[in-house]
């Protein structure tokens, strides 16, 4: 017998947008491939973690996370959607949403069991689901609105079928659930006694009327529903690794263990700044994110239009899939990479997004930065456009 890696190692090589990031920082290039988020962290969040680490806030903290934070994210669970659930039994704090979502899949998924993901997905989606021995099950989302055809998801489920992953808004096309299409992926998880696992990260980043609809709020869909978020968009702290899962009493428990077993807790200190931000931070911050980073999203799509890289505005999130098929290149990355090149912005080719050969003529854009940083983006597309002409 000879050492060798797992089978698994395979499901867990770097992702594109790593990838991506990497090539973006040897080309010395702006990066808009990652979702990184580098806009200023709001003051409250700040003070909340500087105080906590200035009162040697520096141990361990229950494996569910801190009391403080755990009601905070009730409460506001509660005051924004009229959802109630239990700090002390129904919610954990983990590290970060992918380890929320690492570890509701070990806790509640088997070997085998195949879970449905809408595509475009987000690739952290697949793999994490895949880590756990399940198999995914593609359900294309249609452009340019992203729409699920007529029975498409009917047609999906198997006897073997455990759940169904929902992303609103969603990573990387900025789809937004109306409250009539969960209400088609409700009727299908009751029906078929189906677990719905909701990535909500981007709940906050809203545009043009549309509202947030927790999947868990629809009736019947409490207990059968997983609701992961966190704080990283909401307040531009990705590198603090602050996340969580609501859950049925039946399954936190068991959500809080795996959490437990892979990360211990959440950061101590960072914890306590989460708190104190969703403490301070009401309605109206949330809302003021929807209307800046429309702002964003609209000077941005401009300057894709501009450069000829057609974009699908979106509904919600802070990404925008650009059709780069009149772009050199063979491959999304041949794309992507000739953006880079030549223009020195990073995108993420879009066959990052699908399964199996789709993806080839879109690229992934994020836009959650600083203006001086976007501006700057907007207009070397602009110029790259100019040159492609001449």
């Amino acid at each position: 017998m000879s050492l060798h890696l797992s089978r698994r190692h395979e499901m867990v090589t770097q992702s594109e947008i790593r990838s991506m990031s990497l090539e973006c920082s040897l080309q010395g290039g702006l990066n808009l491939a990652q979702g990184v988020c580098d806009t200023p962290v709001p003051e409250a969040v700040l003070r909340g973690a500087t105080e906590a680490i200035e009162a040697g806030m520096n141990t361990y903290t229950p494996h569910t996370g801190i009391p403080e934070l755990r009601q905070a994210i009730a409460d506001k669970q509660e005051r924004l959607y009229g959802m109630a659930c239990d700090p002390e039994s129904e919610i954990v704090v983990t590290a970060g949403a992918t380890g929320a979502l690492y570890s509701a899949f070990q806790a509640l998924l088997e070997p085998g069991d195949e879970v449905i993901l809408f595509e475009p997905f987000y690739g952290y989606h697949l793999t994490t689901l895949r880590s756990a021995g399940a198999v995914p099950v593609f359900v294309p989302l249609e452009a340019p609105g992203w729409s699920v055809g007529e029975g498409e998801l009917e047609a999906a489920i198997t006897p073997k079928t455990r759940g169904i992953i929902v992303n609103t808004p969603a990573n990387p096309c900025g789809k937004v659930f109306s409250r009539g299409e969960l209400e088609a992926v409700a009727d299908v998880a009751i029906r078929h006694d189906l677990f719905v696992f909701t990535d909500e990260i981007y709940e906050h980043f809203l545009y043009d009327g549309l509202v947030h609809v927790p999947m868990a709020t629809l009736p019947g869909m409490r207990e059968r529903t997983v609701t992961i978020s966190g704080a990283s968009k909401t307040f531009s702290v990705t590198g603090w690794r602050i996340g969580w899962a609501i859950a049925d009493r039946r399954w936190a428990p068991a959500i809080g263990h795996f959490s437990d077993l892979c990360y211990v807790c959440a950061p101590a200190p960072l914890q306590a700044g989460v708190a104190r931000g969703m403490e301070e931070l009401g309605w109206e911050y949330y809302r003021g994110l929807g209307l800046e980073y429309r702002l964003k999203r609209d000077r941005f799509c401009r300057a894709l239009q501009d450069a000829g890289l057609a974009p699908f505005v979106p509904d919600g999130a802070y990404y925008v899939l650009a059709d780069v098929s009149s772009v050199p290149g063979r491959s999304a990355r041949e794309r992507a990479m000739h953006i880079l090149r030549t223009a020195g912005v990073a995108s993420v080719p879009a066959t990052a997004f699908y399964g199996g050969g789709k993806g080839e003529s879109l690229v992934r854009f994020c836009y959650a930065k600083e203006d001086a940083v976007l501006d700057e983006a907007c207009r070397r597309l602009r110029e790259y456009a100019l040159h492609a002409t001449d």
